[in-house]
């Protein structure tokens, strides 16, 4: 029974669609442009959270949609309002995750008169969602919300937006009750698995790679399982680490920015490359630079939940088209081959990751490397970490051990501004869990301004700031490309420690790396929301390399081309 239909305004009907769909929580900046459905918000109780932006209350929704797997909400205004929520957008497209972006629209009456903050919402959006809509018919409210929950969570997930005109919300309705949308799961074809199969046991150098999104905590264990059956070398793609325990014997690193070298070196020459759940974009391919286009130089096999993307880049040798969790569910059909001659490589790789998550050339008063070390060692394995963009991400990625799933929110689009609103939305789903979001000095002011929402509904994140004073990544690439022409990458920061204290929550200077440990147990032990603002060495731009000696090696390369 789909439930008898009661009278019911456009506004209360859709946030009963939401609930019906299993929204719990819905992120927003308010606006006039749907006050019914805020009014709906607050009559059904459904837990809202309130930002100041509404770019960190969408980034917040997807990291929702990144740490539990099911559709971020995120309710903004019209016009402006959808402009700024167009970054959360961005992040989902690129980053596979569902997002549902309603945005307020102007009356229907006044429609194509370009008319107070009107924008056509599917000229906006359309290249870069699944599906964008208006719903200019209250009726149709059930219909559209259940399209839109199944779109976003089907084959590669991905954005939605749907657009509001204000008069329809105050429609009165009959609210009917549709069942809640279905997870489909494609799952591979019993020949396929036999081809995979047949394909490890000729395999003498094989490696396995993880990425992408659709995963739990069951699909991750049965690959664990799968890989300690099979002997096989497991990395990780960008950003994706939290898919493998780091200190697992067969774990031998990540795809990202900076990555190990001799990690690089091994899948370049595997025989047999199985990407499981990623589309091995840009960055973990190495700027396309790891494996030959469009045939791979090795046995290719592609396990992805959205059939368009084999052979986008990569010609695979096997495409298989299934979700990561169908996938890893017939894993158990496999049995491991008795010859195994990758096992002692896979050990010995494993070694190299640890030693490269060691070591490290200190760096000036606060070491970020040091710091990073002292976080894996001293915080719990379920305690989650946000970031957005910048250089100092290098050292958590090379530095930090992830073991336990979805403690890493980040954006693989690598969007600065990320990480503040994604750990407020973290610390209201997992108010027990210590979170913490690290970012760099421009990062961090990118939405710094929501640290007004984490001290309004005191969420006691630990914010670290690593500040170079500076535009890093772009003074970097500047050095390197323009060597010495430093220009509109220097900033001028505020004492961050008093910013923190200003909102009312708690903040400290860090001028040495020993002063750490104590200042992250003096803000744990405040309750509120604190900023730990590290003063960083501005030469030293990755674990490797400084700004120095880049513009250095830039300034040779012109001089010795000068002489040609």
């Amino acid at each position: 029974m789909l439930g008898t239909p009661m009278r019911s305004t456009a506004a209360r009907a859709l946030v009963d669609q939401l609930m019906i769909h299993g929204v719990d929580h819905v992120f927003c900046v308010p606006g006039e442009s749907f006050l019914s459905v805020l009014d709906a918000l607050y009559e059904r109780s459904l837990a809202t959270t309130i930002f100041r932006n509404e770019g960190g209350a969408s980034m917040a929704a997807e990291a929702y949609a990144k740490a539990t797997g099911r559709p971020g909400v995120c309710f903004v205004t019209r016009g402006p309002g959808a402009a700024n929520a167009f970054a959360g957008v961005h992040v989902a497209r690129h980053d596979s995750d569902p997002l549902i972006l309603f945005i307020g629209q102007v009356k229907r009456s006044v429609k194509d008169r370009e008319a107070f903050q009107e924008v056509d919402y599917r000229a906006m959006f359309g290249g870069h969602t699944k599906w964008t809509a208006e719903i200019d018919d209250s009726r149709r409210i059930p219909e559209y919300l259940s399209h839109a929950f199944q779109v976003a969570c089907s084959g590669r997930p991905g954005p939605v937006v749907l657009s509001l005109p204000c008069d329809m919300l105050e429609e009165e309705v009959a609210a009917s009750f549709t069942p809640r949308y279905l997870e489909i799961e494609t799952a591979p074809a019993s020949e396929d698995m036999a081809r995979l199969a047949a394909l490890i046991e000729q395999s003498v150098r094989p490696a396995l790679v993880l990425g992408g999104t659709r995963w739990d905590e069951g699909s991750r264990a049965q690959v664990r399982e799968f890989a300690e059956a099979f002997d096989l070398p497991v990395a990780t793609s960008y950003r994706r680490a939290p898919l493998f325990d780091a200190l697992h014997r067969c774990y031998v690193g990540d795809l990202g920015l900076n990555a190990n070298p001799s990690l690089v070196e091994r899948l370049r020459n595997s025989d047999l490359v199985i990407v499981l759940g990623g589309r091995l974009g840009e960055i973990p391919s190495q700027g396309y630079r790891l494996f030959d286009i469009p045939t791979p130089q090795t046995a290719f096999v592609h396990v992805f939940p959205q059939p368009e993307e084999f052979g986008r880049v990569y010609a695979p040798t096997l495409a298989i088209h299934s979700s990561p969790r169908a996938f890893a569910r017939a894993l158990r059909e496999l049995t491991p081959p008795t010859s195994r001659p990758w096992r002692d490589e896979t050990a010995r790789a494993h070694e190299e990751y640890l030693r490269f998550s060691s070591s490290f050339a200190p760096s000036g008063d606060v070491d970020l490397a040091r710091v990073i070390i002292w976080l894996r060692e001293n915080i719990p394995a379920e305690a989650v970490i946000c970031n957005g963009a910048g250089n100092y991400a290098s050292w958590l990625h090379r530095y930090y051990r992830f073991r336990r799933f979805a403690t890493h929110i980040a954006p693989t689009s690598a969007t600065m501004g990320y990480g503040v609103p994604a750990a407020i939305a973290l610390q209201r789903l997992h108010p027990e869990r210590l979170i913490v979001s690290l970012a760099g000095d421009g990062d961090f002011l990118m939405n710094g301004q929501e640290f007004a929402t984490a001290a309004q509904y005191r969420l006691p994140i630990v914010f670290i700031i690593c500040d170079n004073a500076s535009y890093g990544t772009i003074r970097m690439h500047q050095e390197a490309n323009f060597p010495g022409r430093v220009i509109g990458t220097d900033l001028l920061n505020p004492d961050f420690a008093s910013y923190a204290r200003a909102f009312g929550g708690w903040g400290a200077l860090i001028e040495r790396t020993d002063d750490f440990p104590s200042a992250f147990a003096q803000a744990r032990e405040s309750g509120l929301p604190s900023i730990l603002h590290l003063k960083i060495d501005p030469d030293r731009i990755t674990p490797t390399a400084t700004l120095s000696d880049i513009r250095r090696a830039a300034l040779s390369r012109l001089q010795s081309a000068a002489v040609e």
